[in-house]
């Protein structure tokens, strides 16, 4: 190693272990808490500075190439959602929930746009004092909700990739919409595919409560439904338990931790479609529920606009909704100070 490589070891190397056990160890604990978020991307940051420091001569070179890939990501995202979000209403149907990732692709397309604009557009013209403030205040507020969508993003595939435990006492499958009203869709075959996993690696079988009730468009349960695919599958009667009365995510969670806690408790595995996991953590908490989320792989089209609506969900939520608003005025009062002051 050279001298300056040992000097950004010295320097950065705990602060760099730190911070990814801080958010590694913060995520194993309290998985639903999303500020885990951010010390996840601080930890992102501290190992590209790390990195570039161990490159030595090399590491200008690295953060220019590093900066330029970033901009080319930030120009082909809003391309991309926008390509996403029509390639979802034509497989599946227009409707304003397979419009979301569009709607994100305009909407950050337009703040990349308004801060083209001012950079480049209006500077010296003679709108500028009247248009270019608020053109940039497009741009910073784009920018500011884009973040913490990539946050959310980010943070909802990290959970993911997390080691977890192989032995549990319960698992429990969430329902969604079945298909022809009786029949397992695609989405949550994967479910149950994966809660037959997890029942099939431990040692001493767990109870598996597949969990939804029925809709007024469908023969029977959702849950009665995913008990007949685990049969089929291998899984003896004694081994599931139907929760068949709840239709939504926070009923799915009570009724389940109910027949938990009847049952005397235990390690528990919550499965959903992985754009679904960190929501449902997060309303698991919210009932009382210990539990351990696993997330079942969803179709890579149909992913985006999942995870946009499980964001917006999320977010509009009183805790995180205030908090947000919070830190969009902290974020925004220098800007709008420097301005229109």
């Amino acid at each position: 190693m050279t001298d300056a490589t040992l000097d950004t070891v010295h320097a950065l190397g705990p602060l760099l272990a730190g911070v990814w056990l801080l958010a590694i160890g913060s995520t194993i604990l309290w998985p639903q808490r999303f500020r885990n978020s951010f010390l996840l991307m601080l930890a992102l940051l501290v190992t590209m500075v790390f990195a570039t420091g161990c490159l030595g001569d090399a590491g200008p070179t690295f953060m220019l190439v590093a900066f330029m890939l970033m901009m080319l990501a930030l120009l082909l995202v809003p391309v991309l959602l926008v390509v996403n979000g029509m390639q979802m209403i034509r497989r599946e149907s227009l409707c304003l929930a397979h419009c979301l990732s569009l709607a994100l692709g305009l909407f950050v397309g337009a703040g990349e746009i308004a801060a083209i604009v001012y950079v480049f557009g209006l500077d010296g013209s003679a709108a500028y004092g009247t248009v270019g403030p608020w053109v940039m205040l497009l741009s910073m507020t784009v920018f500011y909700f884009s973040c913490l969508v990539l946050c959310f993003v980010v943070y909802t595939v990290f959970i993911q990739v997390l080691p977890r435990r192989t032995n549990f006492d319960f698992v429990i499958i969430h329902g969604c919409g079945l298909m022809g009203g009786e029949r397992l869709t695609k989405l949550l075959s994967n479910r149950v595919d994966r809660a037959i996993e997890i029942y099939r690696q431990c040692k001493k079988k767990p109870i598996i409560i597949p969990s939804g009730g029925q809709g007024a468009d469908e023969k029977v349960s959702e849950a009665e439904a995913m008990g007949r695919y685990l049969v089929e599958h291998g899984v003896p009667e004694e081994s599931i338990v139907l929760e068949d009365r709840s239709v939504t995510t926070r009923e799915n969670l009570l009724n389940s931790k109910a027949i938990v806690d009847a049952r005397g408790g235990g390690k528990t595995a919550l499965v959903s479609s992985n754009y679904h996991v960190y929501r449902c953590l997060r309303i698991a908490r919210e009932v009382g529920l210990s539990c351990t989320g696993v997330g079942a792989k969803t179709a890579l089209y149909y992913w985006p606009s999942a995870l946009i609506r499980e964001f917006i969900a999320v977010f509009l939520t009183r805790g995180f909704l205030v908090r947000a608003l919070v830190g969009y005025a902290l974020f925004m009062s220098p800007m709008l100070l420097a301005l229109f002051g």
